[in-house]
């Protein structure tokens, strides 16, 4: 890693980034002289999540004294830019898009306020793949530094355990709700059975 990098840090949500967060507001990573957490997440929805989550990243980043920013919730834009790409699953063509489009963003803000790279922790989640976030980000970063740190796992895990942020049950967007199984009973094939119907 370069010496005196300023970091814009893409965060998704405070279980994800609190590990990530605490290692750079402790000096954990060698060479980030600045940083400064960025919370854009246009693909969270509803407004309601979004606002949960939002909410979280702030109340961390304020609880470590760090700076942070949050970009526009731009859901219909993001739509249009993941148009055609819904019923792909997770991992698919459209995470591809949608991480391509949140990069874009934070290029912009890194140069516009004087920040030479950018790291994420967009691959932390078990329903995310690193090596896709990587390459998605060197696609689309090529005119500024793209860090692909190797967050401590367990200080994230370990922060998770004793704090008591909102934890989500799906990436954010509204194709990637996870579906509820539904109950299998032997010889019952839905509410139908031999004698009728329950």
């Amino acid at each position: 890693m370069p010496d005196n990098v300023k970091l814009v840090l893409l965060s998704c949500c405070a279980p994800c980034s609190a590990g990530a967060i605490k290692q750079l507001a402790d000096g954990g990573i060698s060479g980030v002289d600045d940083f400064v957490v960025l919370f854009y997440n246009p693909n969270i929805f509803p407004n309601e999540e979004y606002t949960k989550r939002m909410n979280e990243q702030i109340k961390y980043c304020e609880e470590l004294g760090v700076k942070y920013a949050v970009g526009d919730w731009d859901h219909d834009k993001w739509k249009n830019a993941v148009r055609g790409l819904e019923n792909e699953p997770e991992r698919g063509k459209r995470c591809d898009v949608c991480f391509a489009y949140r990069f874009a963003y934070a290029r912009n803000f890194a140069i516009k306020n004087g920040y030479n790279a950018i790291a994420s922790v967009l691959g932390v989640s078990k329903h995310k793949d690193q090596s896709q976030v990587d390459a998605a980000a060197k696609r689309e970063l090529v005119d500024i530094g793209y860090i692909p740190i190797r967050w401590d796992e367990n200080l994230r895990q370990a922060i998770n355990r004793v704090s008591n942020f909102y934890r989500q049950n799906y990436c954010g967007c509204e194709f990637s709700f996870r579906k509820k199984p539904q109950p299998a009973i032997l010889g019952i094939n839905g509410c139908e059975t031999g004698n009728g119907t329950l």
